[in-house]
């Protein structure tokens, strides 16, 4: 038979309850203060790690291991190569085994190599810049200017960073190249990295679908590798020039894909991203 005891319903152990009085005492059933929740679903909930307000999939702040494994691992490889290449360590005998084993030049090399000119990478990344700043604009994001500005920047640190690092090596070229210094880190590999990247960086939030995101994705690494291929055959670097500046571009595209993850971190746009400071009008809540 049923619970025929005068009084209100008793709480029974491992019962879920479904309405709790507020802490304030207020007795509201929804929320501690009273008030009507201010998102859509109640109380905004804290993300994998800690962080406020954060609901999947918007992914918590990187963990220092994952840090570490982005710009830490292949800073510690270009730190590695560099001293066996100051060195004249035997790290060198085998990368000279390896490029004579693929050095065959040829006009496809060649122009595989080209595709890391200034003259070629460079505008296909203004291209990129102008239409991601235009996107943006339009759709009244905030700072809209920030996101191709940083790209931009970053592409002009590349001979910042590149010349002085040929200068302090002093790494002669391979036996078809002209005697003289000066090919240590690739500065062709580092401008296609760099420009396709961030070409790539910018444009993924912008597409659609993920085969179209999947097939820019291919398309700049089949870029970046055809370029690398192409200097390695062609005589134009040593292998271990062209790995150098992936592992030195590996930090500055990890350092701008950060940068980028802090600009976005409610979607692909940054106007979709909410103002905290602003409370949404009385008619905008639930009831």
């Amino acid at each position: 038979m049923g619970d025929i005891r005068p009084g209100p319903p008793q709480l029974r152990p491992g019962r879920a309850l479904a309405h709790t009085t507020g802490a304030s005492g207020s007795g509201s059933p929804h929320r501690s203060d009273g008030h009507a929740p201010q998102t859509p679903r109640g109380a905004r909930r804290s993300g994998p790690d800690g962080r406020p307000g954060t609901t999947p999939p918007v992914p918590g702040r990187p963990t220092s291991f994952f840090l570490l494994l982005l710009l830490g691992l292949p800073a510690l490889l270009f730190a590695l190569i560099t001293w066996q290449v100051v060195a004249d360590g035997p790290l060198l005998r085998l990368d000279e085994r390896v490029s004579r084993a693929l050095l065959h030049p040829d006009r496809a090399s060649e122009l595989l190599a080209d595709l890391g000119n200034i003259q070629v990478a460079v505008p296909i990344l203004a291209v990129a810049l102008g239409y991601v700043a235009l996107r943006a604009r339009r759709t009244g994001a905030d700072r809209w200017w920030a996101e191709p500005a940083a790209a931009a920047v970053l592409m002009a640190l590349v001979p910042v960073v590149i010349i002085p690092l040929k200068d302090l090596t002093a790494r002669h070229g391979t036996h078809v190249m002209p005697p003289g210094p000066g090919y240590y880190p690739s500065g062709h590999t580092a401008t296609a990295a760099v420009a396709y990247g961030s070409a790539t960086l910018l444009l993924l939030p912008w597409l659609t679908t993920g085969r179209a995101r999947r097939a820019l994705v291919a398309l700049c690494g089949l870029a970046v590798l055809g370029v690398s291929f192409g200097l390695v055959r062609r005589g134009y670097h040593w292998p271990l020039d062209v790995v150098a500046s992936w592992c030195l571009c590996a930090v500055l595209l990890g350092s701008l894909w950060l940068f980028l993850g802090r600009r976005r971190p409610y979607g692909p746009r940054g106007a979709n991203r909410p103002d905290p400071r602003q409370r949404p009008s009385p008619s905008a809540e639930r009831p």
